[in-house]
């Protein structure tokens, strides 16, 4: 082969070997930087149903299961691996019908207060094909406690209601017998008088009482003056306390300002004072002090009547509890008053705490967060009331309390 030939040939290798080397290298570099693959269908499927806040269960025709989350153990649906007896039977159900079947899971001993099992839980089981049933469940304990709640309400509501509706008719029948007696007609008018007001107050309470559980927005938390509210409070609870012979002692103006809403304020205090007015007997003290306490202005009402049995006092804010029923009629008392102070404090990010003895007295003290330019600044208020032996008043329970006598 001649010089050129080889030249040639030489030239011809080497294009030929770049060529090879240019598409090998894109090849390995599109290896390189080729994805993975991503997450299959089912994969997410296996996600959504773990991420689920649903009790879900898969079980297969013999009741096994074959699929749970872990929100299945927790509702009780799923336990040590086994399908709750009545989601089984819900699924053989629907295995032969093809149909959709609502079925209870609750757990059938009943839940203590302090257990986080739940109350009640509600599911239902759908046929998924090929002989797989799915069984649905969700936590369903709040409804049913606002249920049991609302049906609670509406009976007390009722019950409270015949009293005075009753009374109302049966002194207009006496009135209308005694139409000769000008006396007797003035004698019943009275009490028609008194138990149309016992209604009207009655119809009040329970339309603020439904105002603040919910049913309407509460107005915007403006700055206001303690010392304000307790002048007006007073003002309204006055005339009680002097008819009875009841003074009413109260500290010395504290300057102290709370975010509230003073229509509130003042009916929760004036609440509280007619509590200890009605419940104490005539000619003794009533007392009134407020301070602040680590960024909580503290408002308290002491006095010196029955008091309230330890076994009692984590009932006293439920609404229509009385100790002394006979004797919440005869003051005109409805039974909410306390259950109003409990929420006004709630809704003001606050709390009420109680100290009681019977046959000493009780003191009612309502906590709400001082306005922002307080905290931290000024001192408590030296003059505070007297508590009997320094004993803290303790926190009452949420669900709560209603004095020996509850207005």
């Amino acid at each position: 082969m001649t010089a050129t030939g080889l030249l040639a040939l030489s030239i011809c290798a080497a294009v030929v070997a770049a060529v090879l080397g240019f598409l090998l290298g894109r090849s390995v570099t599109a290896r390189a930087t080729r994805k993975p693959p991503g997450l299959t269908v089912a994969d997410l499927m296996q996600r959504v149903v773990h991420a689920s806040h649903n009790a879900v269960a898969v079980l297969n025709r013999f009741g096994d299961v074959v699929l749970h989350n872990p929100r299945a153990e927790e509702l009780g649906v799923v336990q040590d691996g086994r399908a709750d007896p009545r989601a089984r039977k819900a699924a053989e159900v629907v295995l032969e019908t093809g149909e959709v079947l609502e079925v209870d899971l609750s757990p059938l001993e009943r839940a203590t207060l302090s257990s986080r099992q739940p109350a009640a839980v509600l599911g239902e089981a759908r046929l998924l094909g090929d002989g797989f049933v799915v069984v649905d469940a969700s936590d369903e304990s709040d409804a049913v406690r606002l249920e049991a709640i609302r049906r609670d309400f509406v009976a007390n509501v009722s019950h409270e209601l015949k009293t005075p509706v009753g009374a109302l008719a049966l002194l207009a029948e006496a009135v209308l017998d005694a139409v000769d007696d000008e006396d007797e007609v003035r004698r019943f008018a009275s009490k028609i008088l008194h138990e149309a007001n016992r209604l009207g107050t009655l119809v009040t309470e329970l339309i603020a009482l439904s105002r603040l559980q919910g049913a309407e927005r509460l107005p915007e938390l403006t700055p206001v003056e303690l010392d304000a509210v307790v002048t007006e409070a007073l003002g309204r609870c006055r005339l009680a306390a002097e008819s009875l012979g009841i003074e009413i002692a109260v500290d010395e103006g504290s300057g102290l300002i709370v975010d509230g809403d003073r229509t509130l304020l003042v009916t929760a205090l004036a609440n509280l004072i007619d509590n200890a007015v009605a419940y104490s007997p005539p000619d003794s003290p009533v007392s009134i002090s407020r301070r602040l306490v680590d960024s909580f202005v503290e408002i308290s009402v002491t006095d010196r009547g029955i008091g309230i049995p330890a076994e009692l006092q984590g009932r006293v804010f439920e609404r229509f509890f009385r100790i002394d029923p006979a004797r919440s009629r005869a003051t005109g008392g409805t039974g909410l008053g306390l259950a109003i102070v409990k929420h006004v404090a709630a809704n003001h990010a606050g709390e009420v705490r109680l100290w009681s003895r019977p046959g000493t007295g009780s003191t009612f003290t309502m906590r709400i967060p001082a306005h922002r330019a307080d905290h931290g600044g000024g001192t408590p208020n030296s003059s505070t009331v007297d508590v009997r032996d320094a004993e803290e008043p303790r926190p009452v329970n949420a669900g709560s309390v209603e004095h020996g006598g509850v207005q």
